[in-house]
């Protein structure tokens, strides 16, 4: 069980969902876990819980990342931090393209940067990027969420092999539909979210997702969860569409 081969963790996205419920189960390993979000308050009310270090920083923030991380040595990084904006590249605007590669891929690949080389010169880490099968699926809508989580797809596999030959693991975690306010804050309607996504639906919970972190970091050292795959037993993903030309799209 090589929890007790790790000593300090750093989680972003950290303040609810699966993220905090990451923290919560590292902090009951007994790892001394860095927190990380953009929301004081939920942060300190997960502190106060867990007894985590909560630090109230922005990832797209790239000066605030590089001072948290200037001294510390993290023996797993958990990538948890992401932001969706529906809808297709057709449609999208500055905005919604710049927040979405700032979050989910700019600020992973500068953790990564930043922490990774300590763990391979101290020959032990253990890196989990939660992703989503929108990193591996293509399915209506969302292109930048898609193409943002696909490239951290690309870089979960990359790393093992510019960790090669250390006992660096790597840990692509790709959750379907969740029970998180993850939907709620992408439309700003979490009443009606809920409604949508969650209420009637059989959804793994956040806690399931924490399970998926615990099983790939407890596993033996010799071992490396490289992939996880977690969705609903009643959801399918991808899809195959097909249409006659001059037909519109439904």
């Amino acid at each position: 069980m090589p929890f007790s081969d790790y000593n300090v963790a750093l989680v972003t996205g950290a303040s609810a969902g699966m993220g905090a419920a990451i923290v919560e189960r590292l902090c009951r390993e007994g790892i001394t876990v860095h927190a990380v979000a953009r929301r004081e308050e939920q942060l300190a009310a997960l502190a106060e819980r867990t007894g985590c270090i909560p630090h109230a920083v922005d990832v797209s923030d790239l000066t605030a990342l590089t001072e948290l991380c200037r001294d510390l040595q993290v023996d797993i990084l958990v990538n948890n931090a992401g932001i969706s904006h529906p809808g297709s590249i057709l449609h999208a605007d500055e905005h919604v393209v710049e927040t979405q590669v700032d979050v989910n891929l700019r600020a992973v690949l500068h953790l990564c940067r930043m922490l990774v080389p300590g763990m391979v010169a101290r020959d032990c880490g253990h890196v989990i990027n939660i992703t989503s099968i929108a990193a591996i699926y293509n399915f209506g809508g969302n292109s930048v969420y898609h193409a943002t989580k696909a490239a951290v797809h690309a870089l979960s596999r990359q790393l093992r092999v510019d960790c090669y030959g250390k006992r660096v693991r790597i840990t692509e975690i790709c959750p379907g539909r969740v029970a998180t306010d993850i939907f709620g804050n992408v439309s700003g309607d979490h009443e009606a979210a809920r409604r949508q996504f969650i209420d009637g639906f059989e959804l793994p919970e956040a806690n399931d997702i924490a399970d998926c972190v615990a099983f790939a970091v407890s596993a033996p050292i010799a071992v490396n969860i490289g992939n996880i795959e977690i969705t609903p037993t009643l959801q399918v993903p991808g899809g195959l569409s097909t249409m006659r030309p001059g037909e519109s799209v439904a």
